[in-house]
């Protein structure tokens, strides 16, 4: 247990660090309001769907594939999703609906929950959890796109400017260009790979800096009630639910412990990115990818505990 706890511990660790690197650079002046804008942007873009091509295109697709274990947790998600909305529609006001349903459901997968799975479970979790990983991207970009554009401040909630936002959303694309390379297995030069991988690189620590550079304590306490909702959600009901669920379906050991870890991952660095680019409260996005994270050192552990203890794992 000690050990898990470290290891939470040193993965999210590093995302604290670049979130307080962000509020230092602010107050000393190094970066501003014009570059935050801009680096966004260039991770929206540019940097980040480079990093998800590249998490597709380099998921082994035929390593622990399991459409049972697939396939309930990529319905866990979408009934989350809506479960989620339906819950903001009664308690959220409608001008944030778009951003606390975001930051509830879409988890941190690809970094918090895949090394924690290795961690835990070694080859076993890396295979399952990148597996999972690769194919709830798509679920987390669409989605987030349509409900960021169903709340738009810019007021145009139709049906085809939806469907408009959805396909020209650079995340989106990212994951949908990967698919064909990835499927065929079609071989792209080492050069080019490399060069992408560094650039897709910067996606995370430039994010990171930019949530740290825009925090603001006056929006963090206005819109605190909202956020704590919203982290609420992420972190303890939504993966107790779809835990305990999984456990129904005769989900057991290894499976229902990668299971875990992903649901209750904190909320991923993009829906940052994504809020800011739909011109929704970014303000309170930040402050949910805070306390989600900190609240992961607890509530992760004290889960990995009680199903222990319970035997399910």
């Amino acid at each position: 247990m000690l050990a898990l706890v470290v290891q939470t511990l040193s993965v999210t660790t590093p995302v604290f660090a670049m979130l307080l690197l962000g509020m230092v650079l602010k107050r000393l002046g190094a970066i501003d309001v014009a570059f935050i804008n801009t680096a966004s942007s260039l991770v929206f873009n540019a940097t980040m769907p480079a990093l998800l091509f590249l998490s597709i295109y380099n998921a082994d697709l035929e390593t622990a594939l399991q459409p049972a274990l697939l396939g309930y947790f990529l319905l866990a998600n979408v009934a989350g999703f809506f479960l989620i909305w339906g819950w903001a529609r009664w308690r959220v006001p409608r001008i944030d609906r778009g951003v606390y349903v975001q930051g509830a459901f879409r988890g941190n997968n690809g970094i918090v929950g895949l090394a924690l799975a290795t961690s835990l479970y070694g080859d076993l979790g890396l295979s399952l959890g990148g597996l999972l990983a690769g194919a709830v991207i798509l679920i987390y970009n669409v989605f987030s796109a349509i409900v960021l554009a169903v709340y738009s401040p810019n007021g145009n909630a139709s049906p085809r400017a939806i469907a408009a936002s959805v396909a020209k959303n650079p995340l989106v694309i990212g994951v949908l260009s990967a698919i064909p390379f990835a499927y065929w297995q079609v071989g792209l030069p080492q050069w080019l790979l490399t060069s992408t991988a560094y650039f897709a690189g910067m996606s995370l620590p430039l994010a990171l800096i930019c949530i740290g550079g825009s925090l603001s304590l006056s929006a963090l306490r206005d819109g605190r009630r909202t956020a704590i909702g919203s982290s609420l959600m992420k972190m303890v009901w939504f993966p107790a639910l779809f835990t305990a669920l999984a456990w129904l379906l005769g989900f057991r050991g290894a499976e229902l412990g990668v299971l875990f870890l992903y649901f209750a991952s904190p909320t991923a660095a993009a829906s940052y990115v994504m809020a800011r680019a739909a011109n929704a409260n970014h303000q309170l996005a930040s402050a949910i990818i805070v306390m989600t994270t900190l609240m992961a050192a607890i509530t992760i552990n004290l889960g990995i505990l009680a199903l222990q203890s319970l035997g399910w794992i």
